[in-house]
């Protein structure tokens, strides 16, 4: 889970506004409501990020050390001073290549190999006509008795089934979500006020992420999932198509 969700799920989890937090922090609003979306580009560098980012997590009962740890990570970690010398040393010598003639032997040899490879697929297939052996020629010493057809052993293509999931979520309470398809795209992102109902609909697979699990109600293809956690529980959860025959 990145940083901006822990954060928000955290703080929709203690039950407190982006303002009631800016003003416990000393942060604008502006900012936090950018570090929950992943966007630091308001703090002004990674210097002021991660004392915004330790300031906001140790205020919402996270571990801050933790929350830091996660951003370096994620951003290619501390800094390491680097020595002048490293700068204007070249540490090894470029060479290049000499360029070479085309080798048309082997382009001939490639261009003959395709050839054969075609000639060799269209005598395999044939022209459609059937070659009737010896064997095949018996000799009719009474009426021709037509024969029974046997009955098909080919089990029944099944039904095609949609791809298509179908998910509704309805906030009893209000609660955080992040709903994104099988590619990763998000879908919507952000907190859903309690008594709303959304519905999407995405191909092959649905992701979701939930801030406060108890206080919405799910309804996937149609079937009804009911409450997926606790009151201020983060939770994950995906759903696929509906499987054949379920209805």
């Amino acid at each position: 889970m990145s940083i901006g969700v822990t954060l928000a799920a955290a703080r929709h989890a203690a039950g407190m506004t982006v303002a009631q937090l800016s003003g416990r922090t000393r942060i604008r609003e502006t900012v936090i409501y950018a570090i929950e979306r992943d966007d630091f580009s308001l703090c002004g560098g990674d210097f002021y990020t991660r004392g915004h980012v330790r300031n906001i997590a140790k205020t919402l009962g996270l571990d801050p050390d933790a929350i830091v740890h996660q951003y370096d990570e994620e951003h290619g970690g501390v800094p390491l001073p680097v020595r002048a010398a490293a700068v204007f040393q070249a540490e090894s010598t470029i060479k290049l290549r000499e360029r070479r003639s085309p080798n048309w032997s082997t382009a001939m040899a490639i261009a003959l190999a395709i050839v054969a490879v075609f000639g060799v697929t269209r005598v395999m297939s044939g022209s459609g006509e059937t070659i009737t052996t010896a064997a095949d020629l018996k000799p009719t010493t009474g009426p021709t008795v037509p024969a029974t057809p046997k009955p098909s052993t080919h089990p029944k293509a099944a039904k095609p089934v949609s791809d298509l999931v179908t998910l509704q979520v309805k906030a009893n309470k209000p609660s955080w979500l992040e709903v994104s398809d099988a590619n990763g795209k998000h879908m919507f992102r952000g907190t859903m006020p309690a008594g709303t109902t959304s519905t999407w609909k995405a191909r092959k697979e649905m992701r979701v992420t939930i801030g406060n699990a108890g206080g919405v109600d799910l309804q996937v293809n149609g079937k009804h999932v009911g409450v997926p956690g606790k009151i201020g529980q983060t939770v994950h959860r995906s759903f696929g198509p509906e499987a054949p025959g379920s209805r």
